[in-house]
């Protein structure tokens, strides 16, 4: 039985999670040769401030405005 974990942070909707989960059950059922009523998928919400990357908080997206900004003086 594959469980796959999954941090997000939080703020998609049910429906985005819903479809995440679908197609990462097909892409483990494919893998996998399993069956779909077999995977089990578990979401892990995280609030902006606990999730880094590379050291910063927030998003990469985030993080490169946040660069861009300090890059030019702002």
């Amino acid at each position: 039985m594959p469980i796959i974990e999954v941090h997000l942070l939080e703020g998609r909707s049910l429906e985005d999670k819903a479809r995440f989960a679908e197609k990462v059950t097909a892409a483990a059922v494919d893998a996998l040769d399993c069956s779909p009523n077999t995977v089990r998928i578990l979401i892990t919400e995280h609030k902006n401030g606990e999730f880094f990357v590379a050291g910063k908080a927030g998003r990469a997206a985030d993080q490169a405005a946040v660069d861009v900004a300090t890059a030019s003086g702002k």
